[in-house]
């Protein structure tokens, strides 16, 4: 299994990032299609690996989930989709309220 993160570089010469940072550059959508495309990529040398992710709040988690609904039928041509509820994983589905997501290629 592996933790999907991401953010801004921080500034301190290190190779560290901070993911609750809000930049508002106005490109989520550019950033989180980057992302989709880097877990393709990824699961293409690592097919077998499970990807997780979460947002650092819960309006970031929801935007996660807005992203996965949106592209779910093209998301379910090569993956499986799960979300996190209730205390267990269940196969993604729209209009629900997940805190966290694990993807892996079919």
């Amino acid at each position: 299994m592996y933790n999907l993160g991401f953010g801004d570089k921080k500034g301190n010469g290190d190779d560290e990032f901070d993911d609750n940072v809000i930049s508002d550059n106005k490109d989520s959508l550019r950033v989180l299609a980057t992302v989709a495309a880097t877990v393709i990529i990824f699961t293409q040398y690592f097919p077998n690996a499970y990807v997780y992710a979460e947002g650092s709040n819960k309006a970031r988690t929801r935007l996660y989930r807005i992203g996965i609904s949106n592209h779910l039928e093209e998301i379910n041509v090569d993956f499986i989709a799960l979300g996190y509820i209730n205390n267990k994983w269940e196969i993604f589905q729209k209009n629900r309220d997940y805190s966290a997501f694990l993807i892996k290629r079919k």
